[in-house]
């Protein structure tokens, strides 16, 4: 029997991350891990407290809404970059954003509860999320239940390779006014490889990256990415 109720679900909050786009977002969480991020509460739950007790913890799960996503029908099988997006396997044996109610789950590391006048945000590191994206709801990570030691990963059983960066022209001292914490996150961005999947070394195209408050131009070669070109945008997003 299928249950044809409505549910509504209401986002608490948003988040305010490095990524102005969907392209060059880490495909995982923690892939990028001085990527710093604020998740921002309406109210009320923005209440210091419904906080109570959140010190205790080093990191969370985040329940999101991937809104970005043009999503109208069911499709029980997709191509998840990690087989080089040639490879159908079902929805439901991956992370892939295109499946039913768009909801995402990421594991967050905790960098600083932000307390101010009796409301709460919080900052967080290694997000991968777009900027502005609505946060559904948030949990405590408990390692004793959420690690599992013996866990078999099936096609996404080790982490992605990681390319060189390689900076030309004077694009490695212009990022670098933005910090060392992030232009270090920019640099473990970059080294993920964020073009489609199936893309190599024979690709010549030039892509654009927008992170933090610059656009970034680069291209791949010898399997090392090479920053060419870096424009400031503006405003910076946290």
């Amino acid at each position: 029997m299928t249950n044809t109720n409505p549910i509504s679900i209401s986002p608490i909050g948003f988040i305010r991350s490095p990524y102005k786009e969907k392209f060059a977002v880490p495909r995982q969480p923690g892939l990028a891990p001085d990527a710093v991020s604020v998740i921002e509460f309406y109210p009320p739950y923005n209440d210091e407290l419904a906080f109570e007790g959140i010190d205790g913890f080093s990191h969370i799960h985040v329940i999101f809404l991937f809104d970005k996503i043009d999503y109208s029908r069911f499709k029980p099988k997709v191509r998840p970059p990690r087989l080089g997006g040639n490879v159908s396997v079902g929805v439901f044996s991956t992370r892939s954003p295109f499946r039913p109610n768009r909801l995402g789950l990421s594991i967050l590391k905790i960098h600083r509860v932000i307390r101010e006048k009796g409301k709460v945000s919080l900052e967080v590191l290694g997000a991968d999320l777009v900027d502005n994206t609505p946060i559904i709801d948030i949990k405590p990570y408990i390692p004793f239940v959420d690690s599992v030691p013996d866990a078999v990963g099936g096609f996404a059983s080790a982490p992605p390779p990681m390319h060189e960066v390689v900076f030309e022209n004077d694009t490695e001292s212009i990022l670098k006014t933005l910090g060392e914490q992030r232009y270090k996150a920019v640099c473990q961005t970059l080294s993920q490889d964020p073009r489609p999947a199936y893309k190599d070394d024979t690709d010549e195209k030039i892509y654009v990256v927008k992170i933090y408050s610059f656009t970034i131009n680069f291209k791949v070669k010898d399997s090392r990415i090479h920053v060419f070109n870096v424009n400031i945008d503006g405003e910076t997003s946290c």
